[in-house]
């Protein structure tokens, strides 16, 4: 067989491989048009090459970021130079709808691109070739994980029948709350309360509508504080704010709405309706705590006292 005869034959196996390859195929000019679309980029996008032979590219596909694509074209025929681009740093650059059984939780084709020069015998660039990879199903998987281990994170932190920050984190934000104190001095106070004759709540009516009564709780107390402030569950059916930049008035006030909106409360359980109340101790931040433990004592006091004294009330630890 005479070389002119294999060059037909090899030409025919470069355009077949070309067209059956799982890569999109895109050849444009300087100036975006297009002069080669292959089978996969036929398939995903639905415009068959002989329609979108020449045509600029940004006038099929004007959602194409334009600018964007632009500047990494230029820089490519600039430097002579391949460039990358993956998924996580731009999900997809054409927006094809994923059609991955697999896969299938995702709208859109998530893609890596190669944009790679086509240069002359003298070395100038002239064309180049954008190169689409569909890794839709590693996209998937990754973005998975990582929701898998942000939940994780979520559970490790919060506590799972109220939702609020479980007691390790939040004292760490206690914690937090005192070295802040200690460098800028802001007001700041610190609340801890808890449910009273709770016990007698799980023994008239169960521990299921106790589990009731303590998500309430979260619930309404959340819904009475500011954004800033920490709520978490410091064990049992005793609860902890943290209160920045605030004294011990405006801690006094923020109290007294949540021990109000509870007292006026009922509780509607499988067993019945529940009303109840709670008793709180409030610690404003000063020098003489030497740790967040003493200042956390100091709260916790204040919460015994109003115990002590007959409930439903609040005390300032003095």
């Amino acid at each position: 067989m005479t070389m002119n005869e294999t060059a037909p034959q090899s030409l025919h196996w470069m355009m077949d491989m070309l067209e059956s390859v799982e890569v999109g195929l895109v050849v444009l000019d300087l100036e975006f048009r297009v002069h080669l679309w292959n089978g996969f980029m036929e398939n995903h996008s639905g415009i068959s090459a002989n329609t979108i032979h020449n045509r600029v590219l940004f006038d099929l596909f004007p959602d194409i970021p334009r600018d964007w694509l632009t500047r990494k074209a230029d820089a490519v025929a600039l430097l002579n130079t391949r460039a990358f681009t993956s998924w996580e740093q731009r999900p997809y650059l054409f927006r094809f709808r994923n059609t991955r059984p697999i896969t299938g939780t995702e709208d859109y084709m998530f893609q890596n691109l190669t944009i790679s020069p086509l240069a002359d015998a003298n070395g100038n660039v002239e064309k180049l070739c954008l190169m689409v990879y569909d890794v839709t199903d590693i996209a998937t998987n990754k973005r998975a994980l990582e929701r898998a281990n942000a939940q994780l994170s979520r559970l490790s932190m919060t506590d799972r029948l109220t939702g609020l920050l479980n007691r390790a984190t939040w004292e760490n934000l206690v914690d937090a709350e005192f070295e802040r104190f200690r460098r800028y001095g802001q007001n700041t106070s610190l609340v801890l309360f808890d449910i009273d004759a709770f016990k007698s709540v799980n023994d008239r009516y169960g521990h299921l509508a106790g589990d009731e009564v303590l998500r309430h709780i979260a619930i309404t107390t959340k819904n009475l504080l500011r954004q800033s402030d920490s709520l978490g569950r410091y064990g049992g059916e005793e609860f902890g704010i943290i209160l920045p930049e605030t004294d011990v008035e405006g801690a006094r006030t923020i109290c007294e709405r949540i021990r109000e909106v509870i007292e006026r409360s009922e509780v509607q359980t499988s067993a019945g309706r529940i009303r109840y109340t709670i008793s709180t101790g409030i610690a404003q931040l000063t020098q003489t705590p030497k740790n967040y433990m003493k200042w956390m004592q100091q709260a916790d006091d204040a919460l015994y006292a109003a115990k002590s004294s007959g409930r439903n009330r609040i005390v300032v630890h003095q």
